[in-house]
């Protein structure tokens, strides 16, 4: 059985990724308006109703931005930790919320989500792998440092969803205040190009087929840049920047394949009504 998995959206202006099988899906992050992921997987050919269930990685709004409305429209579980809950102020559904902690594994359905604790400046952030037969996507955003906890659930990976948020160059001389700078750069904040790669290098499963650089920066960074920077020791993994204007292609990996695949959506299979879009 194969793992479907797009970015319904990467940046600052909103994170929202879809891991799924045949028959179910999670989302993890909402950080766009219930409105526009609907839109988006509209246009993906993916029926809302497999979305059994949403984790949330940490309450900055960028993450959450969508969280309460989506969860509430479509009656979903929300798995988020206390503190996280805590400082995000969400409104959410006592009986249909679900707290997570480290090294915690969640079922839903065929899939199993793994959740691990991360570096970052948040309450209480996670990162997360979704696996379904022996088959393992990750989603690693929002991070501040490479740790060991990372490299472990990284190099176990067949796809992921990686962080590369800047160039240390162009940080470095662009014009964020100091403040700002330190924190991106300071353990909590963000992971640069040269952090991303040196992850990817040193510890990619000889099996990953699929690589999605997440949460780029609008102003620190340069999409064609980083994407060569990948491609130029990929081999066969294939390389694409997520990007923060739109949803990317729908792709999947199973155990079976040795070369990385697109899904195919036919419009005219399609059937409008699998989508309440009001």
């Amino acid at each position: 059985m194969a793992l479907y998995f797009t970015s319904i959206n990467s940046g600052s202006n909103g994170n929202c990724y879809y891991i799924g099988n045949d028959n179910e899906a999670v989302l993890v992050d909402i950080g766009l308006t219930c409105k526009e992921v609907e839109i988006r997987m509209n246009r993906l050919g993916l029926p809302i109703d497999k979305v059994k269930a949403v984790f949330i990685s940490h309450e900055h709004s960028d993450h959450i931005k969508g969280v309460a409305v989506f969860a509430k429209k479509y009656k979903l579980p929300v798995y988020i930790s206390t503190a996280t809950l805590k400082s995000s102020r969400l409104l959410l559904d006592a009986n249909n919320t679900f707290s997570l902690s480290h090294q915690q594994h969640i079922h839903i359905g065929d899939l199993k989500i793994a959740a691990f604790s991360k570096f970052h400046d948040a309450a209480d952030p996670y990162s997360f792998t979704v696996e379904s037969n022996g088959v393992r996507v990750g989603v690693f955003t929002d991070i501040g440092a490479v740790c060991d906890r990372l490299i472990t659930h990284f190099k176990s990976c067949h796809a992921a969803f990686l962080e590369a948020n800047y160039d240390a160059q162009m940080l470095e001389s662009g014009k964020y205040p100091y403040f700002l700078k330190r924190r991106i750069t300071g353990g909590h904040g963000h992971l640069s190009n040269t952090q991303a790669l040196e992850l990817f290098i040193n510890h990619k499963a000889p099996y990953m087929s699929h690589l999605l650089l997440s949460h780029l920066s609008k102003d620190n960074n340069n999409a064609e840049l980083v994407e060569n920077l990948f491609k130029n020791v990929a081999g066969d993994t294939f390389v694409k920047v997520a990007s923060r204007h739109e949803e990317t292609a729908l792709y999947y990996v199973s155990n079976r394949q040795n070369k990385p695949e697109v899904y195919s959506f036919d419009p005219s299979l399609y059937q409008p009504e699998q989508l309440n879009l009001f």
